[in-house]
């Protein structure tokens, strides 16, 4: 019997997550095949890498409307 701590986020028809994204700094999510991990905390955006390596910053209205979640897809 096997017994799931983990939490999990509910998506919506489009994919995107219905919870809101998570606000401690550090905290790491997936969107498009890639990890952004929460600079700040006011005016704070998520950092990552595009498909080139090259740096990628996003806010929060970027990332719902190009949909997250909490583990790689």
């Amino acid at each position: 019997m096997s017994t799931d701590t983990s939490t999990t986020t509910e998506t919506d028809s489009s994919g995107a997550d219905q919870a809101d994204l998570p606000t401690a700094p550090r905290s790491v999510v997936w969107s498009g095949g890639h990890s952004y991990v929460l600079e700040g905390v006011r005016g704070a955006r998520w950092a990552g890498v595009d498909d080139r390596r090259r740096a990628r910053f996003l806010t929060d209205a970027d990332l719902r409307r190009r949909g997250w979640s909490h583990r790689p897809r």
